[in-house]
């Protein structure tokens, strides 16, 4: 007993020697802290430090210092004054195959994304039963067809009438329909690729059920997209069957695809006051795939306008402005200014109003300046993309 009080006695001893040495260590380390008290440290890196007491800021865009920007220079280019409408992907041809009876698959001849061409027979269905009834029928055509020849030649003999030998011959052509109706149920059992083109993915498999109207396999002739869009009534004079069209799809970003209208509607809806145009993409490649959503643009003529590049145009809200340079004494300062925008293509925004041709602006960072404020010009390039007046081109933003 005694001896565990006396462990229990010195583990408090200990704690509170541990307790009473980090004190003093943390009280000599404040002392010995660079300018505690007001001394020289503090008065020599107060100095040194940026923004401190008699400093200067030595950051880019403070209000001590101008910010370093590019620039642009406003030029006139030449815009593509087009009509841009949206339209599905389709194939040239295009259809679900079916089934035109009950029956289970017995064989399935096609495998899924291959090439087939017309006529080609894909799925067979179960057809002991057909072949069965075509057999019964082709006897029945023999039978007919003997009975007609022994009685056409009594009658030739004249030992048969003339109405027996028609009843005989009725029956023998019967019997010819009955053989074709064979067949063609028998056909039912054969399902065919009707176009040549390329299946889809398919599930039936050899002993499946079918019904009718159910879907077996898509079958896609994707040599051609069609895109059917339709446009507004307005522009119907401008619009002709063999005009050239270019095309963009989400899934290809930047890519352009040329075309052509290959029809148009002979009817204007009356409820839209549009007419349906079909326009015709090659697809040799067979990048384009039916159900996809195409953007087309059609050409109503070029025009040419004063531009910028779009990432030298802010938008707040309704309005879009530019940051102009202007130069005063020795300092370059920007002036924000209202414009009025048309187009955007290409990475550039056509300018309607608001500047002049020749006049230069930032080209970017513009969350980084305010209005009236200095700068420092990095490098400057013309609406083109090109370096001007001797400035290397540049390969980043300033500061960022």
């Amino acid at each position: 007993m005694i001896r565990r009080h006396f462990f229990l006695f010195a583990a408090v001893v200990v704690l509170v020697v541990m307790v009473v040495l980090g004190g003093l260590k943390l009280l000599g380390g404040k002392a010995d802290a660079p300018g505690a008290g007001g001394g020289p440290g503090a008065s020599a890196q107060g100095a040194g430090r940026p923004g401190g007491a008699g400093g200067t800021s030595g950051r880019r865009g403070g209000f001590g210092g101008p910010t370093m920007v590019t620039v642009a220079v406003i030029q006139p280019r030449t815009f593509e004054d087009t009509i841009e409408v949206l339209g599905v992907a389709k194939g040239r041809q295009s259809v679900t195959l079916t089934a035109a009876t009950t029956q289970l698959v017995d064989r399935v001849r096609f495998t899924d994304g291959q090439r087939v061409s017309r006529g080609a027979v894909l799925v067979e269905l179960r057809d002991t039963e057909q072949d069965a009834g075509t057999a019964q029928a082709e006897a029945r055509l023999v039978q007919a067809r003997r009975a007609y020849d022994r009685f056409k030649t009594l009658g030739d003999q004249g030992f048969a009438s003339k109405a027996a030998i028609d009843q005989y011959e009725a029956s023998w052509r019967s019997a010819q329909a009955d053989v074709s109706a064979a067949r063609a149920r028998q056909n039912d059992r054969l399902i065919r690729a009707p176009f040549a083109g390329v299946v889809g993915l398919s599930d039936v498999a050899p002993g499946a059920l079918v019904n009718p109207g159910a879907p077996i396999v898509t079958l896609d002739d994707v040599s051609a997209i069609r895109v059917d869009f339709q446009t507004p009534e307005r522009y119907l004079g401008q619009l002709r069957q063999g005009q050239s069209l270019l095309a963009t799809a989400d899934a290809y970003p930047g890519v352009t695809i040329a075309g052509r209208i290959a029809k148009l509607d002979t009817r204007v809806d009356e409820r839209t006051r549009a007419i349906t145009a079909r326009a015709e993409f090659p697809n040799t490649d067979g990048r384009l795939k039916p159900g996809m959503l195409m953007r087309v643009g059609i050409s109503r003529g070029q025009r040419t306008s004063l531009s910028a590049p779009e990432s030298a145009v802010a938008v707040q809200g309704d309005a879009a402005y530019v940051y102009v340079l202007r130069q005063m004494g020795e300092r370059t300062m920007v002036e924000q200014r209202p414009i009025l925008t048309g187009s955007r293509q290409m990475g550039f925004v056509e300018i309607r109003e608001g500047v002049k041709a020749g006049e230069k602006i930032v080209a970017d960072g513009l969350n980084k300046i305010q209005p009236g404020q200095p700068v420092r010009i990095a490098g400057a390039r013309g609406a083109g993309g090109g370096p001007q007046g001797g400035a290397r081109p540049v390969t980043g933003r300033p500061g960022g």
